[in-house]
């Protein structure tokens, strides 16, 4: 569907990045090779030189472009289980190109473009080509898009609040005072003990004769005052996750916001008034472009018809045309192989080698009869010198034999 959507902006020209859309299907195409485990299987075991992101887009080197192209593209076959045989750089490029694009007509991938475009090894149809092979590559193996796992946030410790010892928290210094009347319980003296007290010892309490008077001097008790009072000084600090601070920050910013919406509702009143007759404006104005142009706009919607019509006339008629482009050239392919054989055939009757390699044989051949003959030769001469030696010694014998019997 992306594919189909990048098709039509391109031939409508509608989208100004569509020159650019040939690079973000190469980097797609790359990533599809990774996934098929390209870097360890083609890169290390072929010693192939790894491809960029860019590799297939941008012409450097027509050669080890082309080259790479077609063992990418076989190594690609190969991965879907099919045995194609890894091409050299001596081989016909026109019938490797061929191999190529039958296997994409076997797997119903269209083919919509002449065999000539992917010589270069680069450009649009040499990366729609390798693009289609990797989808199927990943077809045949199976592979499925996973969900991401999204790990679970850890939650960081608070830090924990020093304690200074020169200020002391009301609660801590009041949690001390308690823990220490629990300790000394049994030393209080409770309300009823006293009132015991009281009542049992009320007989045996004088009254004083005289009121009684301090006799401390003034002077002093200020001096001992002051030299105490700086070791009675107990410094409180906030805790921030006191109620009552919270408290106070919410009457100030209460006070706060109660003091700045006077301004900033007659602000935003006068806004919503200006708001509202500019927009009565559009309406008016939106109103009356409407009556003007509804002619234009009855034109227009029927001028759209008519394209949509014209459109789905010119896909009927593009697809005979592709069909008739692809008998094209298929003919045009059938037409190079004969004109290239009729060449060889040309070029191996006018050339006179052939006839000169005739000579050298029946020169050879006669050298070879010559000495056959010579060999011939000097075996009749042996033979005969065998034949003759022979006779000589069966006379010999004879001979022998003529006189033991006269004997």
């Amino acid at each position: 569907m992306f594919r189909d959507t990048q098709k039509i902006i391109v031939e409508d020209g509608l989208a100004p990045s569509a020159s650019y859309v040939i690079n973000v299907t190469m980097e797609d195409l790359l990533e599809k090779l990774k996934l098929l485990n390209y870097d360890a299987e083609f890169v290390q075991e072929l010693k192939m030189k790894p491809i960029s992101r860019h590799y297939f887009v941008i012409p450097t080197n027509p050669g080890e472009q082309f080259y790479t192209f077609t063992c990418l593209a076989a190594w690609l076959i190969k991965k879907t289980g099919k045995s194609f045989e890894m091409p050299q750089e001596s081989d016909d490029p026109n019938s490797t190109i061929a191999l190529i694009l039958d296997y994409l007509r076997e797997i119903e991938v269209p083919v919509e473009f002449p065999p000539n475009k992917l010589k270069q090894g680069t450009g649009e149809y040499a990366i729609y080509v390798l693009d289609h092979l990797a989808d199927n590559a990943l077809k045949t193996q199976k592979f499925k898009w996973k969900r991401v796992s999204i790990p679970p946030e850890e939650l960081t410790p608070e830090p924990d609040i020093e304690d200074d010892d020169a200020e002391l928290i009301l609660e801590k210094v009041e949690e001390e005072m308690i823990a220490e009347y629990d300790d000394d319980d049994q030393d209080i003296l409770h309300i009823d003990d006293i009132t015991k007290l009281y009542g049992q010892n009320t007989n045996e309490i004088q009254k004083p004769d005289s009121i009684l008077e301090s006799k401390t001097n003034r002077d002093e008790w200020q001096l001992e005052l002051e030299k105490v009072l700086p070791r009675l000084k107990v410094t409180i600090k906030t805790d921030s996750r006191d109620w009552r601070s919270h408290l106070e920050q919410m009457k100030q910013l209460r006070a706060n916001i109660t003091t700045d919406l006077s301004g900033t509702k007659a602000h935003l009143n006068k806004i919503h008034t200006d708001i509202e007759n500019t927009l009565d404006k559009v309406k008016t104005r939106e109103t009356y472009l409407n009556r003007q142009l509804e002619s234009s706009l009855t034109d227009y919607r029927s001028l759209q018809e008519e394209l949509s019509k014209v459109k789905e006339q010119y896909r009927d008629v593009s697809g005979g045309v592709t069909e008739r482009t692809r008998v094209l050239n298929k003919l045009m392919e059938e037409l190079e192989y004969v004109k290239r054989e009729m060449d060889e055939r040309g070029s191996s009757m006018t050339d006179g080698t052939p006839l000169i390699n005739i000579k050298k044989t029946i020169t050879k051949m006669k050298n070879e009869i010559s000495e056959m003959n010579i060999r011939i030769g000097v075996l009749e001469y042996s033979l005969m010198c065998a034949r003759v030696r022979d006779r000589t010694q069966l006379r010999e014998d004879m001979n022998n034999t003529n006189t033991a019997v006269i004997i």
